[in-house]
């Protein structure tokens, strides 16, 4: 099992294992973001503390780097993490969403270029992306931990500015639920590479021309800390059904 940790939840499933910087990894993309802790923990799962974006001005090939170390470790199954703020006016600041589907507007894709055929083919299917099996089961862990589990699509957006009213009300007419910078590059190499995926999003705030409030950082950070108890208890508790 693999585990990537979004902004501000560095501090989840902070359990026994070995810990490497990302510094100190050959060739491994670091994070310059406050909020993203870039240590790798090996143990029962590696978890990855933080990740780089593609506004950080890195590749998309650079971006997932960390994904296919995981494959290379022998993960066969990927859990990702990321705070994002919500389209949907349902879904609240601190309540988590199960990505089931995505829109992918960051402008690239991972697997533009020369294909790696030692790790997967050439035109990998995203018809069920987001495994099945393990969305049914999540929705079972949550119940159980009396969490709410919002579900919903993903839009994925180059950043690092925030997104216009405008842009908001058309990504909402796509379908989408709730809005991030990051995770769908990271999901297209997981599945490329033949690993099971599933996707949490913790809900930091309302989009652009939802609320009053001026959107910041700061606010994610707060968000997800304060939500990062619930996250941890359900993804301690998923982890244990799925490992």
């Amino acid at each position: 099992m693999g585990v990537v940790l979004g902004s501000g939840l560095g501090n989840v499933l902070d359990g026994k294992g070995t810990s490497i910087r990302y510094g100190a990894i050959p060739h491994f993309p670091k994070s310059k973001v406050r909020g993203h802790a870039g240590v790798l923990q090996v143990g029962d799962v590696a978890v990855l503390r933080g990740r780089c974006h593609y506004y950080e001005g890195y590749s998309m090939q650079e971006v997932v780097r960390p994904i296919r170390v995981l494959a290379e470790l022998g993960v066969k199954t990927v859990v990702l993490t990321n705070a994002a703020g919500s389209i949907n006016p349902k879904y609240k600041p601190g309540e988590l969403m199960m990505i089931e589907d995505h829109l992918n507007f960051m402008g690239g894709n991972p697997l533009r270029g020369g294909n790696l055929d030692d790790i997967g083919p050439r035109f990998p299917d995203m018809s069920d992306t987001y495994d099945p099996e393990l969305r049914k089961m999540a929705v079972r862990v949550a119940r159980a931990q009396k969490i709410t589990l919002r579900k919903g699509v993903y839009v994925a957006l180059a950043g690092p500015s925030y997104e216009t009213p405008a842009e908001i009300r058309a990504y909402r007419k796509l379908g989408a639920d709730v809005v991030g910078m990051s995770t769908v590059p990271e999901v297209i190499a997981a599945r490329h590479a033949g690993m099971r995926v599933m996707a949490f999003s913790c809900i930091t705030n309302l989009a652009a021309g939802l609320s009053a409030d001026p959107l910041s950082h700061d606010e994610v950070i707060k968000t997800t800390q304060a939500a990062s108890g619930d996250l941890a208890r359900f993804l301690e508790a998923f982890l244990e059904k799925v490992v």
